[in-house]
């Protein structure tokens, strides 16, 4: 990406925001009445569909279910419109089967497992627009989904990237910001907690740096979660006046 400036000389990045600028986050809850939960995620240009199914038996293999804990089964995929090249993406595909790993590592550390034993949880990810943040953007439409159905989590689980450009760490980072062979650093949260239960670097950054990038990206996640926890309880009331009217 040479000759790309990401950062000008008055410290605004490509799209016009300032380095600890969130891209611009709308959500949506209770998309699919057939799912038992669901959402519709936008972070700037990515947009992200999630529906969770659950808790319910075992499909398939009896032997699969955990005495002890739910099975969180995960699946990630991309539409194949969802970037400029059409290029068909099998649902197994070496990226998808990575990113299904992460969501599971995720949502098995956010989820309240102990509750349903000998069950199965299932969150399907898609990915419709693609313009960065995939994993971040589907974690957190993810978790509004798992709201949704009522599963129990431990709190929100919320995710958020960060670089390092021009001595400048920046926070949830673009297609062209990740695409420039910089630094990224991708981190999921428990908010309240502040615990991490996810955390990629993609290439080299210098342990100086480190610390400055990660706690933008934990900043970051913060962000998401007062937006995420906005919209759900705005949903929650949405669905109360509904169903008083309903009674009345």
């Amino acid at each position: 990406m040479a000759g790309l400036e990401l950062l000008s000389d008055q410290g605004f990045r490509i799209d016009g925001r300032r380095p600890h600028e969130l891209r611009k986050i709308q959500c949506r809850l209770g998309i699919f009445k057939q799912a038992d939960g669901s959402a519709y995620i936008e972070q700037g240009n990515t947009k992200v569909l999630a529906a969770v199914y659950g808790p319910h038996e075992i499909r398939g293999s009896r032997g699969k279910a955990l005495h002890d804990k739910v099975l969180v089964n995960c699946q990630y995929s991309m539409a194949t419109f969802s970037t400029g090249e059409r290029k068909r993406r099998p649902r197994g595909d070496r990226k998808s089967q990575e990113m299904t790993m992460h969501l599971k590592q995720t949502f098995d550390a956010a989820i309240q497992t102990a509750l349903y034993p000998r069950s199965q949880i299932d969150i399907f990810v898609e990915v419709l627009q693609s313009d960065g943040g995939n994993y971040c953007a589907s974690v957190n439409a993810a978790t509004l989904a798992v709201i949704d159905a009522g599963i129990p989590m431990k709190d929100y689980v919320c995710a958020c990237s960060a670089s390092f450009v021009s001595d400048t760490p920046i926070v949830d980072i673009s297609y062209l910001e990740e695409s420039s062979g910089g630094p990224e650093l991708i981190v999921a949260t428990l908010p309240k907690s502040e615990q991490i239960v996810f955390l990629e670097q993609n290439s080299r950054l210098h342990e100086d740096n480190l610390s400055k990038v990660l706690d933008l990206a934990v900043k970051g996640t913060k962000d998401v979660h007062h937006v995420l926890d906005q919209a759900v309880r705005e949903h929650v009331s949405q669905v109360s006046a509904f169903e008083n009217t309903d009674q009345s």
